[in-house]
């Protein structure tokens, strides 16, 4: 008897379960024609398996517990950012006009089990119905780089379990919700690009479990509310908004402050000397008065301080101290006189200082006179003093008008104004200064700092042209202490110029047949090439003797210094303790990868040949990425075959010597196995590729121990399959660079979210 009750008990529960496993695969076959059939859900079309069963891919992942799905990733490929979007289709860019977003949330919420949901670049316009809150296990929301506009919905608010929202490179319009303190377990908050307007709420001041809170490239204007309640806030970015209070009170823990490109005035509160994990301040382009606090410069773990573009005033002290970990200083164009304290006039190299445009007593070429600083200080205070006076003249005329208007009423009772409904449509006027291809900027580390954000507001470099004497004085005479190496491009030294400056000098002996007005088009073009991921080309010299011994033009590139060595060098065993962890790698890879994609797309001609290799691509003290020795093909052809003569018979670069592509996988491949030596150890890593990432014992045998300790899977196998396209044999089968890119990014936002649940996951 007991056995029939059982097997009865299994008939019952079999079709049940079947039925379960039945709807949640109609979902999501209803959810892919809502979408215009992306290509990243194609393998939905003739599966005849279960969805959960799935693969991941780098397009779009399933995952699912107990017959339900819990895990929703898709990743399209529409720009977010594109002129002309008021709130409709657009065609090519949005999905279709007949895509309802009411319609696709409701389909949505048929999923009740999702704890994940990340849905980017898949062109979903419309403002986001109230009825997103249904799906109340949500725990991570990713709705980035789509079309969706007006006010972020207060359903919101109901998603209790909620501990990350992203929404950037949206259209939002209205204003920040002032229900954000509402959620109990709210770590990340992103709505970076939008158009975010007015205050910033003082309930976000109330949010205690936030590490990261990114609001830049908004509208949002006023006070900025006191945040050293925030005792996890670790990021604040602010960047290029209109906020124009003083600057408040930061969080202790705080690691990592953007306020560029505002309109914060006052002195930097003496407490910001007291953030003892601060490691990154950028204070650019404000209007902030006084003088920087000298305990700024010596806090234990800063590296960049960036305080360019304000009002400083006065002279900092002979005997200011720097942090030992300090990396960049820049106060340059500011108001302050006096001498450059003593820490920051080291010759070692250690820190980079930027000063010019001040009154300093030193570098008079790029100083003004101390009378300057004064008259522009006074002409300050007295446009201070017009403005309070223009204040309380507008409070008068507004107290005048009021009473105007009173009256007015009295006389006319019985009319009534009319009001008219504000819409939440898009304003027509798109951002001018918004950079193209914003989206795959957002497709990377939707919940960590990029790198390249790091470096805040990055003026262009000013090419001049040097004297040969300059460069010989800044070389010691070009002494053997300075020389930093030789290769097939020429010698390469360390020089100092009188200002200061650090730079990195190049050597080149061209043939006599590139004539001398001809190489001076050639470094005119190469100097027009300014991407931050690119050394910057400072200016040129050609000997005043035109020719070396034997008979060649002698050309010196001066180039800046960047300072940390090389990628290669941080792949090395040789160097454990500076060998990069897998989401650093990412982070210089995509850094590489937006340099050489703005070579080849950017500039017209394109600029190929770029000399890609890990001993090309340097690393500045904040690790950020910079490629040197590119653009050489635009001065001679005749490098580009000493390139290909000097590196070996069996090199790569010989028989794909204009293929960057192809050189690039290379240089993925050393950032998961380790630094590769050229020749027969090339070969057989290709085949001893196909043969062992396939698997996982392959990959346990042959990538480098510090990729498989810091990587999730996934993330790896992404990587894997694009290097795999770049080292084809066939030069057809490798992808764009554009391609590579996308790649990379999606990577870098797979290893941020497991990074981030892995520290979730301890912390609990």
């Amino acid at each position: 008897m007991g056995y029939l009750w059982s097997l009865l008990l299994l008939v019952l529960f079999i079709p049940s379960t079947y039925e379960l496993q039945t709807s949640q695969t109609l979902v999501l076959l209803q959810l892919r024609k809502q979408l215009g059939y992306p290509s990243s859900l194609q393998i939905l079309a003739n599966y005849e398996g279960d969805f959960c069963s799935l693969s991941s891919s780098t397009q779009m992942s399933i995952s699912c517990q107990d017959s339900s799905v819990t895990e929703l990733k898709i990743m399209g490929n529409k720009l977010a950012k594109v002129s002309g979007f008021n709130g409709f289709a657009i065609p090519n860019k949005t999905l279709s006009k007949s895509f309802s977003i009411d319609s696709f949330v409701a389909t949505l919420t048929r999923l009740p089990s999702l704890r994940v949901l990340s849905l980017v670049s898949l062109g979903i316009w419309g403002p986001l119905p109230d009825k997103i809150h249904r799906l109340s296990s949500l725990e991570f929301l990713d709705l980035s780089s789509n079309f969706m506009y007006g006010s972020i919905p207060p359903a919101i608010s109901r998603l209790m379990k909620l501990h990350t929202l992203v929404l950037d490179g949206n259209y939002f319009n209205e204003t920040v919700p002032g229900w954000l303190d509402s959620f109990s377990n709210l770590t990340i908050l992103c709505l970076k690009n939008n158009g975010l307007k007015g205050r910033i709420p003082l309930s976000v001041g109330k949010i205690k479990t936030l590490s990261y809170l990114a609001l830049s490239h908004n509208e949002l204007s006023g006070k900025l509310p006191d945040l050293s309640t925030l005792t996890k806030l670790h990021v604040l970015d602010l960047r290029e908004n209109h906020l124009d209070s003083e600057l408040p009170m930061m969080p202790k823990v705080l690691v990592t402050a953007l306020l560029s490109k505002n309109s914060f005035s006052g002195k930097i509160p003496e407490q910001f000397g007291k953030l003892g994990q601060l490691q990154h301040l950028d204070l650019s382009f404000n209007h902030l008065s006084g003088t920087p606090p000298s305990t700024l410069f010596h806090l234990p773990n800063v590296s960049y301080l960036n305080l360019a573009s304000n009002m400083f005033s006065g002279s900092l002290p002979n005997e200011l101290s720097c942090g030992g970990k300090l990396g960049l200083v820049d106060i340059s164009t500011n108001k302050l006189i006096g001498g450059l304290p003593s820490c920051l006039r080291s010759t070692s190299g250690k820190v980079v200082v930027k000063f010019g445009g001040n009154c300093l007593s030193i570098d008079s070429q790029h100083q003004h006179q101390g009378s300057y600083c004064k008259e522009a200080l006074k002409r300050g205070k007295q446009s201070r003093g017009r403005d309070i006076a223009v204040v309380v003249g507008v409070i008068g005329a507004c107290l005048v008008m009021v009473l105007f208007v009173l009256g007015v009423l009295l006389l006319f009772k019985k009319c009534r104004s009319k009001r008219t409904r504000e819409q939440h449509i898009l304003p027509k006027i798109v951002h001018e200064n918004m950079p193209t291809g914003v989206s795959s900027e957002l497709l990377a580390n939707a919940r960590l700092i990029s790198q390249a954000a790091k470096l805040g507001t990055q003026s262009a470099l000013v090419h001049r042209l040097f004297a040969f004497e300059e460069l010989k004085e800044a070389t010691n005479g070009f002494d053997s202490s300075r020389f930093l190496g030789e290769s097939s491009m020429g010698k390469l030294y360390r020089g100092r110029l009188e200002n200061g400056t650090f730079v990195a000098i190049r050597s080149l002996s061209l043939g006599k047949r590139c004539s001398i007005q001809n190489l001076k088009v050639r470094l005119d073009l190469l100097a027009k090439l300014h991407h931050p991921h690119l050394v910057g080309l400072l200016g040129h010299c050609i000997d005043d003797s035109g020719q070396d011994d034997y008979g060649a033009n002698k050309v010196f590139l001066i180039y800046e210094y960047v300072p940390n060595g090389n990628y290669h060098t941080h792949l090395s065993e040789s160097f454990p303790e500076e060998v990069l962890k897998w989401s650093d790698r990412l982070g210089i890879l995509i850094g590489v990868a937006k340099a050489v994609h703005f070579l080849h797309t950017g500039v017209i001609p394109g600029c190929f040949n770029n000399q890609l290799k890990t001993t090309n691509i340097l690393l500045d003290e904040h690790q950020i990425a910079k490629i040197s020795d590119y653009g050489m093909s635009i001065i001679t052809e005749e490098i580009e075959k000493q390139q290909a003569k000097g590196d070996g018979p069996k090199s790569r670069h010989q028989t794909n010597v204009q293929d960057d592509v192809y050189n690039f996988g290379f240089i993925l491949l050393e950032s998961l196995v380790g630094p590769i030596v050229t020749g027969k150890e090339e070969a057989f890593l290709l085949n001893e590729m196909q043969a062992s990432f396939g698997s996982q014992n392959g990959r346990r045998r042959i990538v480098d121990p510090v990729v498989l300790t810091t990587c999730s899977q996934e993330s790896l196998s992404i990587v894997i399959s694009i290097t795999n396209k770049c080292i084809s044999l066939g030069p057809s089968s490798r992808p764009s660079f554009e391609d590579v890119l996308w790649n990379l990014q999606y990577a870098a936002q797979v290893q941020a979210t497991a990074d981030a649940d892995q520290k979730s996951d301890s912390t609990s």
